[in-house]
């Protein structure tokens, strides 16, 4: 009977799941097409964007703040304009984004996206707003020896995961082809040489060649490459994709995209060709020192309530309770048994579809739900390895149940699981660099932003590795003095 009541909890415990994953589409299903009043009502659109792809959308450091810009922005804005409303934007990853438009986070991507008849079963694209070609980012050294990718043969060849070059290039005959998710990490494995040239966009390629020096690009001449830009609305905002389709028959007419928003956007990108490493990295001081801040409040704040969360679950899993055990179990195993960038992304997306959480809000829910199961078995390890005499004992002298788990187990549990604990909050700091998948502005995401603005690969990799190994020593240090501590006591 008892192993019939738990696997009913756990039944219960998943068809909930689904059931939060089923309101997308039955919202989607029920909701007119009011998208266009509705944002008229509101008076902003939401565009989301991936800021890692310029001259398209990148991150520039303006009086030591991130701003997103690029002529993928200038679009949105104008989109903006003649809906008579003002444009926010919203950073998050690539993958990400169209997520983000079915669960209501973002009224429209514009990310210099392709469309595909697989993202159009779900999404609702405009018109081409723009069309690019596909260009060789090489290094300079090989100007002699690489053309064309006629000159590939026999050679690696990077792209970027998902997009039409890195399907170009797998095409090629006796060429491999290495696909990464970041244009930072193939520019580093080009100037590395781990990759003989990386096929890009057209207009992209040149923004790198014109900011780094020793690459250049080249035509590919490879013309199945090109592809047209599309900007993605909500599946069935027709009334959004029919005023964005006006804005760019518009701007096609004076060809004002490729003539000015390009342009424009290239010029305020930095130029740091000329300049040393620790020059450059010291204008972005403002930037690590924002995601240490983020890093930090994150970390501060989930290990607080993982160790609540950890308490309660810990004590519910040794219950004599079958319910109360049973549910215990189904988080606790859940949690460990998914990874927590999934965990992360059905915060901030699922849930998200039902109740509007910000990025770092879900972040640290997300963080502190997957820290509180790993704490959770941290304590009743701790728990389990105090003496059943000391309970009894506690027990003979007149103390409850309570009384004894609360002052004699508990606090003696603590002591022997403190290196444990300490060890799971250096592993929470460093778990918080996921939290930049939805945009959450620590370290990571930091860094990401310092390398699309400085053309830079390596430095900023250098000082997050330095900074994260600062913040966490120290942590360890403190950890160790209490452990001292609570061992002189122990001794005395």
């Amino acid at each position: 009977m008892k192993h019939f009541k738990f696997i009913a909890i756990i039944f219960i415990f998943f068809v909930g799941i689904l059931g939060i994953l089923g309101t997308e589409n039955v919202h989607a299903a029920s909701t007119n097409d009011n998208y266009l009043a509705n944002i008229k009502k509101k008076g902003a659109l939401v565009m989301g964007t991936s800021p890692d792809y310029p001259p398209y959308e990148f991150l520039a450091n303006q009086n030591g703040q991130n701003k997103i810009e690029g002529a993928d922005i200038q679009l949105g804005q104008q989109i903006a304009k003649n809906m008579g409303v003002k444009l926010q934007v919203k950073s998050m990853g690539f993958d990400s984004l169209l997520v983000g438009l079915q669960t209501n986070k973002v009224d429209m991507v514009i990310a210099g996206l392709n469309k595909t008849p697989q993202r159009a079963k779900s999404v609702s694209f405009s018109n081409s707003y723009y069309r690019s070609g596909t260009g060789l980012i090489i290094n300079k050294n090989d100007k002699n020896k690489i053309k064309s990718y006629h000159d590939l043969k026999n050679k690696s060849v990077g792209a970027q995961v998902g997009s039409v070059q890195y399907d170009s290039m797998k095409k090629l005959p006796d060429v491999t082809t290495k696909g990464m998710e970041n244009a930072n990490d193939l520019i580093m494995a080009l100037k590395t040489n781990k990759i003989a040239a990386v096929a890009m966009d057209q207009s992209v390629a040149q923004a790198y060649a014109n900011h780094n020096s020793g690459i250049m690009t080249i035509s590919s001449g490879l013309h199945s490459g090109d592809s047209d830009n599309n900007i993605a609305f909500a599946k069935g905002a027709d009334s959004l994709v029919n005023s964005a389709n006006k804005t760019i028959s518009n701007l096609q007419k004076n060809n004002q995209y490729t003539k000015n928003f390009i342009p424009a956007a290239i010029n305020k990108m930095p130029d740091n060709k000329n300049q040393s490493t620790a020059n450059s990295m010291w204008q972005y001081k403002d930037f690590f020192i924002e995601g240490i801040k983020n890093t930090i409040l994150i970390s501060v704040i989930a290990v607080i309530f993982g160790i609540i969360l950890g308490v309660i679950f810990a004590l519910m899993r040794l219950s004599n309770n079958w319910l109360l055990h049973a549910i215990a179990v189904c988080y606790i195993e859940f949690i460990r048994g998914t990874p927590q960038l999934v965990q992360i992304m059905f915060v901030y997306f699922g849930l998200g579809a039902i109740v509007n959480v910000p990025a770092l809000t879900a972040g640290i829910i997300a963080i502190s739900i997957n820290s509180g199961a790993y704490v959770a078995e941290i304590i009743r390890g701790g728990i389990t390895s105090i003496s059943t005499g000391q309970n009894e004992a506690a027990l003979s002298l007149g103390l409850s149940s309570k009384q004894s788990m609360r002052y004699i187990v508990l606090p003696q549990a603590f002591k022997n699981i403190w290196p444990a604990l300490g060890n799971e909050l250096v592993t929470l700091i460093k778990d918080s660099s996921l939290a930049s998948v939805i945009g959450v502005g620590e370290l990571m995401y930091q860094m990401r932003a310092v390398q699309a603005d400085s053309y830079k690969g390596v430095a900023p990799i250098a000082i997050i590795m330095v900074i994260y190994f600062v913040i966490t020593f120290t942590i360890s240090r403190i950890m160790k003095y209490f452990e001292g501590k609570f061992s002189h006591g122990t001794n005395d």
